[in-house]
């Protein structure tokens, strides 16, 4: 430090043009060899979190994983010559375990132990019924049950239709979703992992997802696990934000008809929640006021995908994947089960207040919201903010 106050003071000394340059390249020079000599040193020495952060952009990388690998999705498992048969040896660190497999199938039975499910909605069209349930474990997010009836359709279908990334974006029915990427996958189980991100309205930012999710076959019966996974491989971005707390798992089977009475209905049993990041009572208010017109783009989207299987269009990769399936005896599971604590009591939906009631809460959701997004600018989902904005629109009226 004393040495470049010397220099400087040497040149303020020294008013001649010539005498500054002479000062100034004796000065530089050092320091520029310097320079290149650190560029050329800290290029030969690239630390591996250096060669990440020069990677993070390629967004196509397929990451390598054990047995994990990657099919073209021009070509079909048949063409690959796969062997389908869902008995195979599982890889030996799976993303997905029999655990998780058991987690939804207790969820489905209702024997979970958790607390009871409130029923919030019971809508219904001329070819869906549509019901909604929620409940509020003491610790995280508030979760989600839902039960939607699909007129004339089979349970391969629709296992095939929520997995179909492809036709998500293609069709739009799932407007939210921007772009997707598989990361991993299992030709044995079945398994991916894939990245998405998706669409936030308004002042938000974009939310980015890594999910792992698994197909269980129990005769026609799918069991589909999908939640968040961890990948360090994957750099962190402010922007998306990632999402890490995200389970959104289905239990899809034939039902009757509400028709005839013949087995041509699918249910498709929903749970769900996430940690958006968002105070809770504000989520609750949005996912109430705006769910129900979410779930009614999924039936369109459904209709045009059975048109595409009945016009002998090509399946996707994604659909090809979602025919590995492992195979479990339901019936068996369910006699272990027996005997464990239940969380089937169903409440009904409480009563409607006066809004006169609802004044506190009123101002609590407005100084919420006034403090999540001067906060955080990227937290909201569109059911969220479409939900509140209705809520406040509509503070006087009557609560569905």
């Amino acid at each position: 430090m004393a040495s470049v106050l010397d220099v400087l003071v040497e040149i303020l000394r020294n008013p001649t043009a010539g005498d500054v340059a002479a000062f100034l390249a004796l000065f530089s020079l050092p320091l520029c060899t310097a320079v290149v000599a650190g560029v050329l040193l800290g290029w030969a020495w690239r630390p591996r979190w250096a060669i990440g952060l020069v990677g993070a952009e390629r967004q196509s990388l397929h990451l390598p994983m054990s047995d994990f690998t990657l099919l073209p999705a021009s070509s079909s498992l048949a063409a690959q010559g796969v062997d389908t048969r869902a008995d195979e040896k599982m890889s030996e660190e799976p993303v997905l375990t029999d655990a998780d497999m058991e987690h939804l199938f207790r969820l489905v039975e209702e024997t979970d132990g958790g607390p009871a499910w409130q029923k919030m909605m019971d809508k219904s069209l001329p070819n869906m019924a549509y019901q909604a349930w929620k409940r509020e474990p003491e610790t995280g997010p508030p979760q989600y049950r839902s039960s939607t009836i699909y007129e004339d359709t089979k349970p391969e279908t629709l296992k095939e239709f929520f997995w179909d990334d492809d036709f998500r974006i293609k069709n739009g029915w799932d407007d939210m979703l921007l772009q997707h990427t598989t990361l991993k996958e299992c030709m044995t189980t079945g398994t991916m992992v894939v990245q998405w991100v998706r669409k936030f309205p308004f002042f938000c930012s974009n939310r980015e997802y890594i999910i792992g999710r698994r197909i269980w076959e129990s005769g026609r019966t799918f069991y589909c696990v999908t939640k968040g996974v961890p990948c360090s491989d994957v750099p962190r971005r402010n922007k998306p934000r990632r999402v890490d707390l995200y389970y959104s798992s289905w239990c899809i089977r034939a039902v009757e008809s509400k028709k005839d009475g013949s087995m041509t209905a699918c249910e498709i049993l929903l749970f769900h929640h996430e940690d958006m990041g968002i105070p809770w009572e504000i989520a609750k208010l949005g996912v109430r006021q705006g769910m129900w017109g979410c779930v009614k783009k999924i039936e369109p989207g459904l209709r045009a995908y059975q048109a595409s299987r009945r016009s002998n269009e090509p399946l996707s990769h994604f659909a090809l994947m979602s025919q590995i399936n492992t195979k479990f005896d339901a019936d068996q599971l369910r006699s272990l089960e027996t005997g464990t604590n239940s969380s089937a009591d169903i409440v009904e939906a409480e009563k409607p207040k006066g809004w006169t009631s609802n004044i506190p809460r009123f101002l609590i959701v407005v100084g919420a919201v006034a403090v999540a997004c001067s906060v955080d600018h990227g937290l909201l989902t569109k059911a969220v903010i479409f939900g509140v904005a209705r809520r406040f629109a509509g503070i006087g009226g009557r609560r569905l």
